[in-house]
């Protein structure tokens, strides 16, 4: 197996990443450990449906998560991904399925977060922007309220809801040269139909620790732990 993605002075590279990037830093994925928490089915918290029936649940975990993720750092893959984008400039995009801040605290500038970021918040109602906000809302801590009077929700893309920045992201897939997928199951859309919507042209490789759903629309496919491959395929 080749482990060198060749990357042209002219390449311009999409770069998707998936849960299984941020697993290798202690981040539980959840469709790993049969998509329940607390004996709850993740859509059962991380929806509209769920916001409108339970506000008190859906911050009690999405407070977890912030908990979890807080403790976790970048791994090799993250690295590599930001050094990357160092090297190549604004020829390289990246998008994430993640809604940790890992590859910001690896040093990438220019992430553009498709599911949401768990470290900010926004209101229900009014259209203020979304804001930073690393506070965690478990009981007995009441639930935080917009000054419009609307309660102020995760800014996280639910079940059910439109993926964040969709048009710019097909911009870029537009006028990708190289395509690679890296910890992503190939599951969800509309990531997993990404790979479909770069040119004909354009190189695809997939780096996980086993094939994805979606295998068969990538060139090649490298196998093995995000953490050990990217560093050496990216180099």
């Amino acid at each position: 197996m080749r482990l060198k993605i060749e990357i042209k002075p002219n390449d311009r590279v999409f770069v998707l990443t998936g849960a299984g990037v941020s697993a290798e830093s202690g981040i539980p994925t959840f469709r790993g450990v049969g998509g329940l928490w607390r004996g709850y089915r993740i859509e059962q918290v991380a929806s509209p449906e769920a916001w409108a029936a339970d506000r008190r649940l859906v911050w009690d975990f999405y407070s977890m998560r912030r908990q979890v993720a807080a403790q976790a750092k970048p791994n090799p893959a993250h690295m590599a991904l930001a050094e990357l984008e160092r090297r190549i400039g604004d020829r390289f995009t990246l998008v994430t399925q993640n809604v940790d801040n890992l590859h910001e605290q690896a040093g990438s500038q220019r992430v553009i977060h498709m599911h949401g970021e768990l470290f900010k918040s926004r209101c229900d109602r009014c259209s203020r922007e979304p804001f930073p906000d690393t506070n965690l809302y478990e009981q007995p801590v009441e639930l935080p309220r917009c000054d419009c009077g609307g309660y102020v929700r995760p800014h996280i893309c639910w079940f059910g809801e439109m993926p964040f920045d969709m048009d710019q992201i097909y911009a870029e897939l537009a006028t990708a040269s190289v395509f690679v997928c890296i910890g992503s199951s190939g599951v969800v859309y509309p990531a997993a139909g990404f790979v479909k919507a770069v040119p004909t042209s354009t190189r695809t490789y997939y780096i996980g620790p086993e094939a994805p759903e979606n295998v068969g629309l990538f060139d090649e496919v490298l196998e093995g732990k995000a953490g050990e491959v990217v560093p050496l395929a990216l180099r």
